[in-house]
């Protein structure tokens, strides 16, 4: 499918690498900036490096990605670094800690690590575990961030997660999620069975891994479920490398597509295949594309498209499609819309509003 979006230029980057060597110094001056404004730079950088071109791009390009690569590697020792000090913290109270997204993949070595960038890490315990985990991060240094009463009660009552922590001298940004989704979705999972199903991470104590099927599923879910869809081609990338690894494997597409039904997941499964295939040309066999959108509630596809293309065309200004500003305002209300039910949703709206007004007043 040749879809109508002006990410053209990065996703051709993306889908055919080998590509960046024949682009003059005026195309390079366009893609710089919107792969790192998506997120994607310190990933071309890789892509370059295994095809050995980036000695033969223009010399005022290389500087560039031989940044973005260093930010890369620094993040990836970094987040060894965070996942030792996480081992030490919750080690000792004897509960599965499943390491989830960027992490996941770094320590996992798996191929969406390949140049990620991430602003956090994110872990998953049982909720029943999740004031002592709670208790023993905050021995270790982690303290959460500054929050309203109102802010306080909308993380612990209605989300899947802790308010956001910090460490008071690495700085570095950790979440505590109980669940993959809020108490309040209208989608229901099983958080129990994905950690049933994760692998305990060699040479750690407590940290485990959660397996392919349940990495892709999270991947998706995160994705199509949030209302900031500025890194939005950056998780797609994730997506396209997990199916790519897990294709690999006998009857991988008939086990994903079970481990969704079982998970209660299909429907973001849905969209994280179509717009993979649509995208980055994930070769996602067409029988699976067809089974996986049977059955599923919501508005016709064709408005979804349009809505979740011009989502994907905020990765940067130049890719903006007409309405990505209204279609980005739809998709924050949407992901609060699927969070809380509208009686919760709209005095939280009301609230945040004006709560924002407050703080932008002289």
């Amino acid at each position: 499918m040749n879809a109508p979006i002006r990410c053209r230029l990065l996703l051709r980057a993306l889908r055919e690498p080998a590509h960046l060597a024949e682009l003059d110094l005026p195309t390079w001056d366009r893609l710089l900036p919107q792969a790192s404004q998506a997120g994607l730079l310190s990933r071309l950088a890789m892509l370059a490096d295994d095809l050995r071109l980036t000695g033969a791009l223009p010399a005022p390009v290389q500087p560039h990605l031989e940044a973005a690569r260093t930010i890369a590697e620094r993040q990836r020792h970094a987040v060894h670094w965070e996942a030792r000090k996480l081992d030490q913290a919750l080690g000792p109270a004897g509960m599965p800690v499943l390491l989830l997204k960027g992490a996941a993949y770094v320590l996992g070595d798996l191929p969406p690590a390949r140049g990620r960038l991430f602003a956090d890490i994110d872990i998953l315990v049982p909720k029943a575990q999740l004031g002592r985990a709670e208790a023993r991060l905050m021995l270790h240094g982690w303290h959460a961030s500054q929050h309203s009463d109102y802010d306080q009660r909308y993380y612990r009552e209605w989300m899947h997660e802790l308010p956001p922590m910090s460490h008071i001298r690495r700085q570095s940004h950790l979440d505590v999620h109980h669940d993959l989704l809020p108490e309040t979705a209208r989608l229901r999972t099983r958080p129990d069975l994905v950690i049933e199903a994760s692998t305990p991470l060699p040479g750690h104590r407590c940290l485990r891994l959660p397996c392919l099927e349940d990495l892709v599923l999270h991947s998706a879910t995160h994705l199509f479920h949030e209302g900031e869809w500025g890194h939005g081609l950056r998780d797609l990338t994730d997506l396209d490398a997990l199916l790519r690894l897990g294709m690999a494997r006998p009857g991988w597409w008939s086990d994903l597509r079970t481990r969704a039904e079982t998970l209660n997941l299909g429907y973001p499964l849905a969209l994280a295949l179509r717009y993979c295939h649509w995208l980055l040309a994930t070769p996602v066999p067409e029988p699976v594309l067809v089974s996986s959108r049977q059955g599923l509630p919501g508005p016709p596809w064709p408005l979804r498209d349009a809505l979740f293309l011009r989502g994907f065309s905020l990765a940067h200004a130049d890719c903006a499609l007409p309405g990505s500003a209204l279609a980005g305002f739809l998709l924050y209300v949407r992901a609060h819309a699927l969070r809380m039910p509208l009686r919760l949703l709209l005095p939280h709206l009301l609230h945040k509003a004006l709560e924002k007004r407050r703080s932008e007043s002289p």
